[in-house]
């Protein structure tokens, strides 16, 4: 037998390919290291497991209740395909819940499964969490099984979500929608909440396909083109997509048109404080649109900004004064809902701005960016070697140009990857991921050009060109 897969949990989980790192044997080390720990700061407590739609997943997830519920766990199993913000919310409901497991690879690709721990309020687990929970790691899959119960856990979920919005506004509204899951796990829920609140809706790829039929369960283009299509083809009013465990959200408009999550951030926000009188802080990550801090500036709302990754979202979610969070990936989260991304509930508030205000989803966009000015915005996922990656992240803490793609460099933040602040709110960041072998490359810009410029000259600082 060769030495034991090495385990690490990065920004949202442990995230390793089917049959090869993600196998039977280490799941099972996983969870019985998760099921110690829960053990043995809740004696007893109950845990909740759900799963997604991928290859295997719901046997995955049996396996694992098994393993939780032999160190004394009550664990009670979902017994449907369900997206993580329903996991966080059932979590957050339950009295008795000390924590739940989701076991999604979110928006990577459909090789790849992964374990996710979820806190008593919904909230992703934190660092000094999941370093507890490597270090209870053996280096043998666990013998013990436990028992556990399964239950309907999407029912509860599904009905808040549909009272959570206006109604009688939407269904005088005659909307036509197109709703798009990617073969994930929103497949059938959203479409269902919006047809019961009177929108003519079409579904595309909700059929269960643990290979996503090719696509990549991630809700930005290329991956959005069936969407657009269908909402251009049948002259509908817009188009709702989500990730493989529908945490995050993207959007087409009318005409076609992505409308990316910074906008999506900014449209939320406004019609959290405009719309239905609330206020907060808006959070986000370091990686996510200057429009965000223009309309805090213009709605009087303060702007936080944190590290890539949810969970440093979440912390500020729990020092509260929130109104809403959210990440240049789509993930946005509502803290009165639940401490946790929700791309279902996101689609259901724009769903819900549009039928209050009379517009569309790309006139909604326009009356936006006539408070906030518009700005363009790119990523490129740049796949790198090992060797290339190590030459990187060493020149880092060092690296300080004078100008990056012509354009005076104002300030370097590094915080979380090399971020360079430039004139007229342009920036460009390049942060190594945290589950992939890869460095993403972001800009932003006033113009479409310049964010070429920038993302060019950011592949040549990551390759070592420039």
């Amino acid at each position: 037998m060769g030495a034991p897969t090495q385990i690490k949990f990065g920004t949202d989980g442990w995230r390793a390919v089917i049959g090869d790192d993600f196998t039977y044997e280490s799941l099972r080390r996983v969870a019985d290291a998760t099921g110690r720990v829960f053990a043995k700061d809740h004696p007893g407590g109950r845990v909740l497991v759900g799963y997604d739609t991928r290859f295997e997943a719901g046997t995955f997830a049996k396996a694992a209740a098994e393993v939780l519920a032999a160190h004394g766990l009550e664990v009670v199993l979902s017994d449907s395909y369900m997206p993580t913000p329903a996991l966080c919310w059932s979590v957050a409901r339950d009295e008795r819940a000390v924590g739940g497991v989701m076991l999604t690879a979110s928006h990577n690709p459909a090789r790849y499964l992964g374990f996710k721990i979820r806190m008593s309020d919904g909230g992703a687990s934190p660092v000094a969490l999941t370093d507890e929970v490597e270090a209870a790691m053996l280096d043998e899959a666990p013998d013990a099984r436990g028992s556990y119960e399964t239950a309907d856990l999407m029912t509860p979920y599904v009905e808040t979500l549909a009272g959570m919005v206006d109604a009688e506004a939407i269904r005088a509204a005659n909307l036509r929608v197109v709703v798009d899951s990617l073969y994930g796990a929103g497949q059938g829920y959203l479409a269902d909440i919006m047809r019961d609140l009177g929108v003519d809706v079409h579904e595309i790829h909700a059929q269960r396909n643990p290979w996503f039929g090719g696509l990549h369960p991630e809700p930005i283009p290329p991956h959005t083109d069936s969407l657009r299509d269908s909402v251009t083809a049948a002259e509908r009013d817009a188009g709702f997509v989500t990730d493989g465990d529908a945490d995050r959200i993207g959007a087409i408009d009318e005409h076609g048109n992505f409308v990316n999550p910074h906008r999506i951030i900014c449209l939320v926000a406004r019609h959290l404080a405009e719309d239905k009188g609330l206020t907060g802080r808006i959070v986000k990550t370091v990686s996510t649109s200057v429009l965000v801090d223009r309309l805090g500036a213009a709605l009087g709302l303060p702007v936080t900004t944190t590290p890539v990754g949810f969970k440093w979202i979440y912390e500020e979610m729990l020092a509260g004064d929130v109104l809403l969070g959210g990440e240049e990936s789509g993930g946005i989260g509502f803290p009165p809902h639940v401490r946790e991304r929700d791309g279902l509930l996101m689609a259901l508030f724009l769903l819900e701005m549009m039928a209050q205000r009379g517009q569309t989803l790309g006139q909604l966009v326009e009356s936006l960016f006539e408070l906030t000015g518009p700005m363009e915005y790119l990523r490129y996922d740049m796949s790198i070697d090992a060797q290339t990656k190590e030459a990187f992240l060493a020149r880092i803490p060092e690296y300080a140009p004078a100008a990056v793609a012509g354009l005076h460099v104002g300030d370097i933040q590094r915080t979380d990857g090399l971020k360079f602040l430039l004139p007229d709110d342009a920036w460009l960041l390049l942060r190594p991921s945290g589950t992939e072998p890869l460095v993403r490359v972001y800009a932003e810009a006033s113009s479409a050009g310049v964010v070429d410029d920038l993302l060019a000259a950011g592949r040549a600082i990551v390759s070592g060109e420039a």
